[in-house]
């Protein structure tokens, strides 16, 4: 791994093979570990770049104002990127839609995996890691939020459920015990699904909760080139929980969307 200085921060991140740009955008409390069975094979195909964003893995913590996707452009710019297909699970598919809102230029294409995105109104409580950790310390908000319902697939799983706990433990919680300094879009994104014009697969587990499956019928139905796919046997964690058929998915996905490019511009 690598670090890059990025608008007062340090960002932890790690690059391999050649050829077009793939990005893995990991999720809340977790770090650019979650991607360990993608990264090496993704590699043999593309330029892959997984990172730890602001505040979590071996990145700094938030210490001014700070948006993730100014984070990804001035990274991908470091790395020497121009554009680049996005993948991102849970809060990080939220941060991949924001990208592409924001930096529609840099998108080649998306992979919204499970994906939280800003403006959604949830039908779960999210609240109780952080009231827990407020309450009682970091220890206490981790447990609580390994403890919820959105892990039972995974947590049935011991070697993945090892490897998530082992992240988890990693993390500080600084998200449950400080004031959000995280610039968001002054429109949220569910109300701009719309304006999403990169051609997106939307992938859902099917264990997953409510939520996510209608997050990810939205995101079909609304955004132009959108198109919204089950899979089978999982629940949240998808990339974890069942990676080689992830890997093949994603892998047939993106190179659909290459060799379309390539036809539109013999």
């Amino acid at each position: 791994m690598a670090q890059a200085n990025i608008h007062g921060g340090a960002l932890d991140y790690e690059v391999a093979g050649a050829g077009e740009a793939v990005v893995f955008i990991h999720g809340f409390s977790l770090d650019a570990r979650m991607w360990d069975d993608q990264f090496e094979f993704f590699a043999q195909h593309f330029r892959v770049l997984r990172c730890d964003l602001r505040g979590f893995g071996r990145s700094s913590l938030p210490t001014t104002e700070y948006a993730h996707t100014d984070d990804l452009d001035a990274l991908l710019a470091h790395v020497g990127i121009e554009a680049a297909h996005i993948v991102g699970l849970s809060m990080g598919g939220g941060v991949a839609a924001d990208f592409a809102l924001a930096y529609p230029e840099r998108v080649r294409s998306l992979v919204l995996v499970d994906a939280a995105i800003g403006g959604f109104t949830y039908t779960a409580d999210w609240g109780n890691p952080s009231r827990a950790a407020r309450a009682d310390g970091a220890e206490a908000g981790k447990a609580a939020w390994l403890h919820d319902a959105l892990f039972d697939p995974i947590r049935a799983l011991p070697g993945p459920w090892a490897r998530m706990q082992q992240m988890a433990a990693d993390y500080s919680g600084y998200h449950w015990l400080n004031r959000s300094t995280e610039r968001r879009p002054e429109r949220e994104p569910f109300t701009q699904l719309e304006r999403i014009a990169a051609p997106t697969l939307a992938l859902v587990g099917e264990h997953d909760l409510p939520d996510f499956h209608a997050i990810a019928e939205a995101i079909a139905q609304r955004a132009p080139n959108a198109r919204k796919v089950v899979l089978k046997g999982v629940g949240h964690m998808v990339n974890m929980e069942a990676p080689e058929v992830f890997n093949s998915m994603v892998l047939e996905f993106l190179r659909g969307q290459i060799a379309q490019r390539a036809q539109m511009n013999p």
